[in-house]
């Protein structure tokens, strides 16, 4: 008699087949070696340290003239402070150079191992397309914080000369640490899209000029489009009278058909601006529209975008203030002066600018994906 035997084999042990993992997955593991790899690049790199030494001597140098330079004002006039004048400098600097490096430093992050043939090592193993985007975002955004952390004592140096609230130097290296690594995730979604490195960086340039530059053009732009004829409230003078008599005019409410100019409609072009950004955080310590009084371009920046969000649509006044020729002043006006200390403006900026960022992150990860069905030709696979 025969018998069929059934024969059953082993199922394999859980460890034996790796799990396969999405084009998300995150481990510690896997986003500390990518990180790793490219840092000790880096730190083997000439160039990178270079560079360092470049910057460090820059911030300085600027430190050191703009430092002796309004000392030696104050010298002559011993009741004017420069302290704000001095950091804003060196603030406004640090912010320049940094939007020039921070692309260097990861706009060829991606396309320059692809056309290394070093990327696809990366590809094959366990490592998920996250980790290899996340790893390569973080290594080169310490890289950048490298350059951040040598120029703070030059900030604290600034800060030294008054006028400026100590938690200043808190919020501007917070700033300047996010924007340097918004400009990092940009450049790493243009060095996934552009096949070469030199493209990429041109586009993360041209990325960041528009939100620096093209927008608050824009904003200038669109004054014409953005003004109306309205009837308005006026203090002013008494119809007829001359600011050449010398006796003191009678002000008195009108009513004007004047062009009113609505920046409330259009204040969020100047929003995204790292320069905006990093000068709207500064923490107010007074009156607003007296911080600007010793120079601090940062509390000029930051009123002058306040206001912009405010708008200036209510009554104006067009009589007190001025002298008369026997040195008497006009009437009190008795317009209430706007308001905008709390028409904050730099979480809004802050905030796209992120969603920029992640928008590099996003496009990088998808373009790593395996298998990947469309190569641009001449794109080195291994």
């Amino acid at each position: 008699m025969s018998m069929d035997v059934e024969v059953v084999e082993p199922a394999p042990s859980a460890g034996s087949v790796p799990a396969e993992r999405g084009a998300w997955s995150l481990s510690w593991h896997g986003l500390r070696t990518v990180a790793v790899l490219e840092l000790r690049q880096r730190v083997r790199s000439t160039r990178w340290k270079t560079a360092l030494i470049v910057w460090f001597l820059m911030v300085g140098l600027i430190t050191l003239l703009t430092t002796g330079a309004f000392s030696l004002l104050a010298g002559s006039s011993p009741d004017t402070s420069f302290g704000g004048t001095v950091y804003s400098i060196v603030v406004g600097f640090v912010l320049f150079l940094g939007l020039l490096v921070a692309p260097t430093l990861s706009s060829g992050a991606i396309n320059g191992d692809r056309n290394a043939g070093t990327l696809a090592t990366l590809q094959v193993t366990l490592l998920s397309p996250a980790e290899i985007v996340l790893g390569k975002l973080a290594a080169a955004w310490i890289a950048a914080l490298g350059f951040l952390v040598v120029s703070i004592p030059f900030l604290a140096r600034a800060l030294v000369g008054g006028g400026v609230h100590w938690l200043a130097l808190l919020t501007t290296v917070l700033m300047l640490a996010l924007v340097l690594g918004v400009v990092c995730a940009i450049g790493l979604g243009f060095s996934a899209l552009v096949g070469k490195t030199s493209g990429s960086a041109v586009l993360t340039y041209l990325t960041i000029g528009g939100i620096t530059a093209v927008l608050p053009i824009l904003f200038g732009l669109l004054v014409p489009v953005t003004s109306t004829l309205e009837s308005v409230r006026v203090w002013d003078v008494e119809p007829g009278y001359t600011w050449e008599e010398t006796t003191a005019p009678e002000c008195e409410w009108q009513t004007q058909e004047i062009e009113v100019w609505h920046s409330e409609r259009t204040w969020w072009l100047l929003a995204p601006n790292p320069f905006v950004v990093v000068a709207d955080a500064q923490p107010l310590t007074g009156d607003p529209e007296l911080l600007a009084d010793d120079g601090n371009m940062l509390a000029m920046l930051q009123y002058g975008v306040r206001y912009a969000r405010t708008g200036d649509t209510g009554p104006q006044d067009w009589c007190s203030g001025y002298v008369m020729g026997d040195g008497s002043a006009a009437a009190e006006s008795p317009v209430e002066p706007v308001v905008v200390t709390d028409q904050l403006v730099w979480p809004w900026g802050l905030g796209f600018d992120l969603l920029l960022g992640a928008a590099g992150v996003v496009i990088a990860v998808n373009r790593l994906r395996v298998p990947t069905r469309d190569l641009a030709q001449g794109t080195r696979v291994a």
